[in-house]
């Protein structure tokens, strides 16, 4: 337990942000499935009527980015001009160029290469400088903070009861908060939800929040987390009909936050969405994600904070500390020392080790990257556990 009392939000999958985001990872995706080599930082702006996808991308491949770009956002339920948003018709824009030539050359070279030392995993320098972070808790089963666990969980659930047809008056545009009280070792209770969807013209205020209050939040949040005082806020403007890139202009990348730890821990300072596994901010920090979940699944710290830092064109990282805030077995130095022995975190290797090359991103657009068991990532596994606690022994 890190805080007494912490707040954490999830957008849902239909918010302009979101979708931007889902467009870059479906684009990322769709040049992966051609050519598992391919560069790609690709970035998405959305607003009324329209969407723009630009970036760098150098692939042998073929894609129609229009068409992916369409399709993602249908998919989302962006489907008539009634949400503000139609996928059918909206104009749908592409500025491409090829990757930096700058940029490339420290990628496909690493300096370490370039000077003739190391091994096969030394070759790939890092796709930029910067720091990482990866974290791990076992406040959840998903070893998640459970603020941002339960965030996810109610805007999951918002887009299950729009898309199944339960509650066809949702619409895709939405956003979940809650905030939790803890106790000695856990959540304790519920101190306020704030759920806000988008909906028809047609629907009372009344019907949706009873609607959001039964098959929303009742399903997404614990029975023993609510109490008598645990306070509500379903659409608390009354109103909220314009919504997605028509109500607020989207862009790849600006909800970060939701897509970690949920302000739980510190954040590096890029995105993940559109970028390949190159980019280490996106790299390593899901491989910072996977050492810091097997150290808490070996039993070694209740917390696992993992950091790591890269200069660009170079392979081996400039820094690697975990951090167990007080709950680990051993000290922090050693955590640390266990964590570089076990854990390769240069990018080859992190590719690699992580099957990262796959075309895996448009999944985890919406949601969260972290703690997403149903989807089975490979940086959720906890396949190293039994040998941390094995070396620790």
């Amino acid at each position: 337990m890190l805080y007494r009392i912490f707040t954490s939000e999830s957008p849902a999958e239909g918010h302009p942000d979101k979708v931007c985001d889902a467009v870059s990872d479906a684009v990322l995706d769709a040049f992966l499935s051609q050519d598992k080599n391919a560069h790609v930082a690709c970035e998405t702006c959305a607003t009324t009527g329209m969407a723009v996808v630009m970036g760098e991308i150098t692939a042998n491949a073929n894609v129609d980015v229009q068409a992916v770009a369409r399709k993602t956002i249908l998919d989302i339920g962006y489907d008539s001009d009634e949400k503000g948003f139609n996928a059918n018709t909206c104009s749908i824009l592409t500025t491409l160029d090829r990757q930096s030539p700058d940029i490339n050359m420290g990628v496909s070279e690493s300096i370490e290469s370039r000077a003739g030392t190391g091994d096969r995993f030394d070759v790939v320098g890092a796709g930029d400088q910067g720091m990482m972070f990866g974290f791990a808790c076992s406040e959840t089963p998903e070893l998640m903070p459970a603020p941002i666990c339960y965030a996810h969980k109610l805007t999951r659930r918002l887009s299950e009861v729009r898309k199944s047809g339960l509650l066809p008056f949702v619409y895709p545009d939405g956003k979940a908060q809650i905030t939790l009280t803890y106790g000695e070792s856990a959540p304790e209770f519920c101190n306020s939800v704030v759920v806000s969807t988008q909906h028809s013209a047609e629907v009372s205020a009344e019907t949706l929040r009873d609607a959001i209050m039964e098959e929303v939040v009742k399903k997404a949040i614990p029975p023993e987390l609510i109490s008598p005082k645990t306070e509500f806020f379903i659409n608390p403007t009354g109103r909220f009909v314009i919504g997605g890139p028509m109500g607020d202009t989207g862009l790849t990348g600006r909800k970060i936050i939701a897509d970690t730890y949920g302000g739980y821990i510190k954040h590096g300072g890029g995105a993940f969405s559109g970028k390949d596994p190159t980019k280490v901010d996106r790299s390593a920090a899901y491989m910072a994600r996977y050492a810091a979940k097997n150290v808490v699944a070996a039993g070694l710290a209740d917390a696992c904070e993992i950091s790591v830092a890269y200069a660009i064109g170079v392979a081996r990282p400039l820094m690697l500390t975990a951090n167990s805030f007080g709950t680990g077995k051993l000290s922090d130095e050693k955590l640390s020392a266990l964590v570089s022995e076990v854990f390769d975190f240069r990018p080859a290797a992190i590719i690699e080790n992580l099957g990262l090359k796959a075309p895996i991103y448009h999944s985890v657009s919406s949601f969260g990257h972290f703690g997403r068991n149903e989807l089975s990532l490979p940086w959720e596994k906890t396949d190293c556990a039994e040998k941390l606690a094995s070396l620790v022994r």
